[in-house]
């Protein structure tokens, strides 16, 4: 299965100890398996950080990397469990339980409904329905040693700049 990053940089050896903690799925090393998620991910990046490059970089995990011995949390789309971790994570809360996480994709066009469940302004069900009105690209996070040692760097990418 190919996995993409978006950067500034090409990320031949990803580390999980370099992202931020308050992020969907806690402190990790985060992957899409959409190239284009990838790619805006990484315009972003070069926006907020005024460089001159974005650029993707692309990986091969093993297929059944899922079905794998390592500790899997898998949500399947917007769910209550997932928005209860997201707002846990975001808020600093959730430990690094999981060695990989994939679900969902929160981003800033969905941090407002999000926002408003946190703060109680709506209910979940009501979240879920507003979040049901967007893509939801996904993410796969990778937060131990063993989990991004299965991440196979293939080629980097540039999307932008330059």
């Amino acid at each position: 299965m190919k996995l993409y990053h978006g950067s500034t940089v090409a990320v031949r050896r990803p580390n999980i100890h370099k992202g931020r903690k308050a992020t969907d799925f806690g402190k990790g090393f985060y992957t899409t398996t959409s190239f284009e998620q990838a790619r805006k991910w990484a315009v972003l990046k070069m926006n907020r950080e005024q460089s001159s490059r974005a650029v993707v970089s692309v990986y091969e995990v093993p297929d059944d990397i899922l079905a794998s011995d390592l500790a899997v949390m898998r949500f399947a789309g917007a769910t209550k469990e997932w928005l209860d971790f997201v707002v846990s994570n975001r808020r600093g809360e959730e430990s690094a339980r999981y060695d990989l996480v994939m679900g969902p994709v929160a981003n800033d066009q969905l941090y407002a409904t999000i926002r408003l469940y946190e703060q109680g302004v709506i209910t979940s069900e009501a979240a879920i329905e507003m979040l049901r009105t967007h893509k939801l690209f996904d993410q796969l996070s990778f937060h131990t040693a063993e989990a991004v040692g299965l991440l196979k760097f293939s080629e980097a990418t540039a999307v932008g700049g330059e």
